[in-house]
């Protein structure tokens, strides 16, 4: 394994994680669904426990967790880009179509972190060493609320664009309901509130 990549893909995680603490900050300003509210405060709460999980992590492999590395810039930009998105949103005056916006920014975030849980988890399964172990234990804690995030927001940002279409949606979204946690079980929910 090329331990640089490794480093890079810890800092840029952290990095992302830290940037999701103010997505779901504003994403929360923006919620009107009370359901969809309770839903991203929570995420916020976990997202804040992910981000003291990998500084631990960082500082256990001997990664300084403030290092700011070309990457690790590119990836505060991107966070600092969402969250204006949110606000250019509010600011705009339409709070349902804010809700949209905020639904969509949050499955941009966790489509990254997603990714990066399954790389990290990719790095554990290489050996048996106390880097690997860390590793497991990290993504043992994390991966199936990074599940959860992903596939229940995606849910949330399809059902608000079918209610703002005058379509029928279902809210809380399916793959919430049946606490989806796989990207097959996530399209059997979908399926089964939009079966055509």
């Amino acid at each position: 394994m090329e331990m640089s990549q490794l480093q890079e893909l810890l800092l840029q995680s952290l990095a992302h994680e830290r940037g999701g603490v103010k997505v779901y900050e504003t994403a929360l300003q923006c919620a009107r669904n009370q359901d969809l509210k309770e839903e991203f405060s929570r995420y916020h709460q976990q997202t804040k426990k992910h981000v003291s999980i990998l500084e631990q992590l960082c500082q256990s492999l001997k990664i300084d967790p403030s290092q700011q590395t070309p990457g690790v810039k590119v990836v505060d930009s991107l966070g600092r880009a969402l969250v204006e998105a949110m606000e250019l949103a509010l600011s705009a005056g339409k709070p349902d179509a804010a809700e949209i916006v905020a639904c969509e920014c949050v499955v941009l975030a966790e489509t990254k972190d997603h990714l990066d849980w399954q790389l990290l988890s990719a790095c554990a399964r290489e050996g048996n060493d106390p880097q690997a172990n860390a590793l497991k234990a990290a993504a043992e804690q994390v991966e199936d609320e990074e599940d959860e995030h992903l596939y229940h927001s995606r849910g949330w940002c399809r059902e608000l664009w079918l209610k703002s279409l005058g379509l029928k949606a279902v809210l809380p979204p399916p793959e919430e309901e049946q606490d989806v946690k796989t990207a097959i079980g996530a399209a059997r929910a979908e399926k089964s509130a939009h079966p055509h």
